[in-house]
């Protein structure tokens, strides 16, 4: 059995997706609720107690283990609850995948969900542990990776805009979205500075969020829907800590970049075949050292990519069509379940306003850690 034993043998069959959002009228049950049922409808599942398998969810924050996805649904099923910080929400979807490429199951669930606004924290609370000894925060951590990019390859906070600017357009047209505000470049540059270069609009919020996916067996695909999506690689990796590494050089990730190569030859496709792409922008510097890593572009050259409009509606690969983290924020065990939310409904041509035109292939990607960990899915047209 070589990478590519499990292509082509999974299909998505139905996705769901609740509002992204400060959702305080609603508990993660609810949020669960709302996107597992939509996924049924999509998937034209009438009797999940029956036509349900098992279940895969993923959370980072939840307290109260599977059990709260499985309370919730009232399925009372195997399920397995995964926790991968922000790799979550694809590592539980390369379980279920994985449960139905070996045979096991004909259909499984899968959730992704986070409700971090109710922790009693406003604002980003992730502690990246330690830097040399010394405490640092997530926006800490990445601005030390842009201000090391801005000196080796000349790029500027005028290129991090941009894709702030692209992501916040991308989610007024997106319905799930939280952040629902164009914003320009004198918006940008005048915003308040978070840690020097990133200023209030290179930064990802906290949300509240949920969605789900309905796989099954890809020969009974089409006996749901007769535009079944299919998995062509699914995989997650861990890399070493890069506070750690004496070969960081602050440049590249190497979890995505290991996760890429065997992600493509998984799939039996190229970065070239890649259509539409939803990454982790939790920073918009991430995004931009995202397109590199995966080899949309040569490494450097990213912002001649994006002052051309390359990742842009209507450029040569759209990426984060639906705003990304930027605009939905970033519930953490979620983020990985809605980016392949919004590939699916790209593939079948249902992202209405910003649909890309004809799809084949799609990739999602999350770092998650330090980062420590990556995960990439590629989905294709059955």
């Amino acid at each position: 059995m070589g990478l590519d034993a499990i292509r082509d043998k999974a299909a998505i069959v139905g996705v769901g997706c609740c509002k992204f959002g400060e959702n305080w009228d609603q508990s993660p049950s609810d949020m669960i609720v709302d996107a597992a049922y939509q996924a049924y409808a999509d998937a034209g599942i009438e009797k999940p107690q029956e036509e349900i398998d098992a279940v895969f969810c993923g959370s980072l924050y939840s307290q109260k283990g599977p059990h709260e996805t499985s309370d919730a649904l009232k399925l009372w099923k195997p399920v397995t609850e995964v926790s991968n910080y922000c790799a979550t929400g694809t590592d539980a979807f390369r379980c279920g995948v994985m449960a139905i490429a070996c045979g096991l199951y004909d259909t499984v669930l899968v959730v992704g969900y986070d409700k971090p606004k109710d922790r009693g924290v406003s604002g980003p609370s992730v502690m990246m542990n330690q830097v040399r000894d010394l405490p640092q925060t997530p926006a800490g951590w990445f601005s030390i990776c842009a201000s090391r990019y801005f000196e080796k390859y000349g790029a500027s906070r005028e290129d991090l805009a941009r894709v702030a600017i692209k992501n916040h357009h991308n989610g007024t047209l997106a319905p799930n979205s939280f952040l629902k505000r164009e914003i320009t470049l004198d918006d940008y540059m005048k915003a308040r500075i978070i840690s020097w270069p990133f200023g209030l609009y290179d930064c990802a919020a906290q949300t509240d969020g949920a969605a789900a996916v309905v796989l099954t067996r890809a020969e009974l695909a089409k006996s749901r829907r007769d535009d079944p999506v299919v998995v062509k690689g699914v995989t997650v990796f861990a890399g070493p800590n890069p506070q750690k590494d004496p070969s960081m050089d602050f440049l590249a990730w190497k979890p995505t970049v290991a996760a890429a190569r065997d992600a493509f030859e998984m799939s039996g496709v190229t970065a070239d075949d890649v259509d539409v792409a939803q990454v982790h922008d939790c920073f918009s510097l991430t995004e931009l050292l995202t397109y590199e890593d995966l080899g949309f572009c040569e490494k450097g050259s990213a912002k001649e990519h994006i002052a051309d409009g390359a990742f842009e509606l209507g450029g040569r690969l759209p990426v984060n069509t639906d705003g990304g983290l930027k605009s939905f924020g970033h519930p953490t065990g979620a983020t990985g379940v809605r980016m392949i939310y919004e590939n699916v409904l790209q593939l079948q041509g249902r992202a209405e306003k910003r649909q890309v035109p004809d799809p084949e292939i799609a990739l999602s990607h999350n770092i998650g850690g330090h980062p420590t960990a990556c995960g990439i899915a590629i989905l294709g047209r059955a």
